[in-house]
């Protein structure tokens, strides 16, 4: 095994960056892009598939131990991130990779897969979507108050009220972290059955407020081409790229597979990580260590 991707932390220089990512696992290769955009890859740990695929988590450019683009904290699109994921495959030597993508990390690893399908195992686009346009955020804000009114005079509704308001008007890395916690219980399935582990988010949580190039993501037009075999998963419960989403996005791509998990929202991984793996080893073809390993 190359020492670049021995078990681990690594840095190396991908397009003039510090690329940041951590090895762990045996078997075919999967790199992980975590969401945000802005969120580094702690989150999105894995350890029930490391057990069967060895898993490439990056800390995406501009986050965590990663390093910054010149136009800092400008310039980090989709396109910009899914150039550096595609030059990091290159400078680390791996060939065939899965690519998982969570959220805004979904959308980069789409656009990766658009550039540049060959080579590539397969996608699994987790909690993503084809299209971030029109009535994309005011659908979300309509959930959120819903949930806000779900769970009225709860600390957590007032907590995730008061930082969906406070999106728009957030300058600085600490307040976009601050926010970000208070708005995980929306996140989640039901806040009430994952209090530890929102514990355990929140303190965790480190995000850094990134500004793309203010485009909405629309690669619906570009899809029926992509020949690569994906998985589409998302939870029920996901406010902002759940099912609806999901099941477009499988119709849209020719060799898609769609799994919903019907007990969590955007935590997926978290919330029925065993499920959540099953159907990830599934789709990597090593369904004779579902059972071993899961």
């Amino acid at each position: 095994m190359p020492s670049i991707l021995a078990p681990g932390a690594h840095s190396i220089a991908v397009n003039g960056i510090d690329q940041h990512y951590h090895v762990s696992g045996i078997g075919p290769y999967c790199i992980v892009h975590a969401g945000g955009p802005g969120i580094e890859a702690s989150y999105l740990r894995l350890p029930l598939l490391e057990e069967n695929l060895t898993m490439v988590y990056l800390d995406p450019i501009g986050t965590g131990s990663s390093g910054h683009v010149a136009t800092h904290p400008l310039g980090y699109s989709v396109d910009r991130f899914s150039e550096q994921l595609l030059a990091f495959i290159d400078a680390a030597g791996i060939a065939d990779p899965y690519l998982l993508g969570h959220s805004h990390g979904a959308f980069v690893v789409l656009e990766a897969a658009l550039k540049r399908p060959e080579g590539l195992a397969g996608l699994i686009l987790y909690s993503g979507a084809a299209y971030t346009g029109g009535t994309f955020m005011a659908d979300a804000s309509a959930e959120i108050a819903a949930f806000v009114a779900r769970h009225a005079g709860t600390t957590e509704a007032e907590a995730v009220e008061r930082a969906w308001a406070s999106i728009p008007s957030i300058r600085t890395d600490a307040a976009y972290t601050a926010a970000l916690r208070d708005l995980l219980p929306a996140y989640v399935s039901d806040f009430r059955r994952w209090t530890d582990s929102l514990e355990t988010l929140q303190r965790r949580l480190r995000a850094t407020l990134l500004v793309g190039d203010g485009q909405a993501f629309d690669v619906r037009d570009r899809l029926a081409t992509l020949q690569v075999p994906a998985l589409v998963v998302t939870g029920t419960d996901d406010f902002i790229l759940g099912p609806r989403h999901a099941a477009l996005l499988a119709d849209l791509l020719p060799r898609a597979q769609l799994r919903i998990f019907e007990q969590s929202g955007h935590f997926a991984h978290i919330e029925e990580a065993r499920a959540f793996a099953e159907a990830v080893l599934r789709f990597t073809g090593r369904p004779d260590r579902v059972l071993a390993g899961v």
